[in-house]
């Protein structure tokens, strides 16, 4: 992300976002449609979002969890429980492209802002809603969380070791790809607009967005019949593709052909292991994992993570040291790849969408809470 130049000029700029939104999913989105130009309005309840307070860790009197999503916001405090404060976001979405909220559904349209009422006064206002399970069905109108998605929607019963528990993914998964799904559906209505002049109601849910992440344990399930179940950090389709320890440190070795699975073989000064009948083609590998983990796992002692993950990469062999959050935040390609935003007293992971013409740019931090204007 670059700093602001004089005259800025984003994929976005000229767009404005009303964002009721709190929490994760809808807070992801529009940090990204905001890094990209879009005017981003962050209007929060008199108490703030609740994220303000999930710490510690905290900057200034701000939880560094809502300090990470929420950056080149402008910010605003409204009761929209008031009429009064409905009153004031008429006003604003009378100058606004998009509004995105994540409001239980029934909320807005008991207040009398709902959809349907918008559709009427604002044709032209693309509604994104971001709920749980949206607004019907027999789930419909109850409250959604990411790690409760990641229970029923079947993530946690694929991850986690073999014989153990079904474990939760160890990030909010579910909350952030329904952000991006979310901003993607809102660009794809801003670009239907621009032929219908029209606006419309974007329906995004944590439960749809966590189904859409089975991959390829659905597609197994439909062709096989046979439940997927947790296999740690080893492949269902393929091996080998699971983690290995090192001399020092550990491996991930994503062996995806026989053409890698030789080079790997190569790399280890054991060339005939690619010969060897249990282990020619990859159902023969993975028919076999067990003897074949056996094999590698007595090799990979005499070699080091780091070192051996960068040659077999260099090779053509997929590799990876595991790295935990302070090395990969502290390595030359996090710099080189500008991933790493540090401005203004403000320090952040910057945005991974990469436009040459028109690149994201930081403006300003988090916004601060504001008093409620009424």
């Amino acid at each position: 992300m670059h700093n602001q130049l004089p005259t800025p000029h984003s994929a976005l700029t000229g767009l404005t976002v009303i964002d009721l939104t709190r929490v994760l999913g809808g807070p992801y989105c529009t940090q990204i449609l905001a890094d990209h130009g879009a005017n981003v309005l962050k209007i929060e309840p008199p108490s703030g979002d609740e994220t303000r307070m999930w710490g510690p860790p905290f900057v200034g009197d701000t939880a560094a969890y809502f300090v990470g999503v929420n950056r080149n916001k402008e910010g605003m405090s409204l009761d929209l429980s008031q009429e009064q404060g409905r009153a004031f976001l008429r006003t604003l979405l009378a100058d606004a492209d998009i509004l995105i909220e994540n409001f239980k559904p029934g909320t807005l349209e008991k207040w009398g802002v709902g959809y349907q009422t918008l559709q009427q006064e604002f044709p032209a206002l693309i509604h994104c809603c971001i709920s749980g399970f949206g607004a019907d069905g027999p789930l419909g109108g109850l409250p959604g969380y990411d790690a409760c998605a990641q229970a029923m929607c079947g993530l946690m019963s694929v991850n986690g070791e073999k014989n153990g528990e079904p474990l939760r993914v160890g990030l909010p998964v579910v909350d952030m790809v329904t952000g991006l799904n979310a901003a993607i559906a809102i660009l794809m209505a801003v670009n239907e607009r621009h032929t219908s002049g029209l606006g419309q109601h974007l329906d995004i849910t944590l439960y749809d967005c966590a189904i859409s992440l089975l991959h390829p344990h659905a597609p197994n399930y439909f062709n096989s019949g046979n439940i997927p179940g947790r296999t740690g950090n080893d492949h269902p389709n393929i091996a080998p593709y699971e983690s290995y320890a090192t001399g020092e440190g550990e491996i991930f070795l994503a062996v995806g052909n026989n053409r890698q699975f030789a080079l790997l073989c190569q790399k280890l000064n054991h060339p005939a292991l690619a010969e060897d009948a249990r282990f020619i083609n990859n159902a023969d590998r993975l028919q076999n994992r067990p003897q074949l983990r056996e094999v590698l796992s007595v090799i990979l002692l005499d070699y080091k993570a780091q070192e051996l993950a960068q040659a077999l990469l260099a090779s053509g062999v997929p590799a990876a040291p595991i790295n935990n959050v302070a090395q990969l935040l502290d390595h030359p390609h996090t710099a080189h790849r500008n991933m790493v935003i540090e401005q203004e007293g403000y320090k952040g992971i910057n945005t991974p969408i990469k436009l040459s013409r028109t690149p994201a740019r930081f403006r300003k931090g988090a916004p601060a809470l504001q008093k409620p204007l009424m």
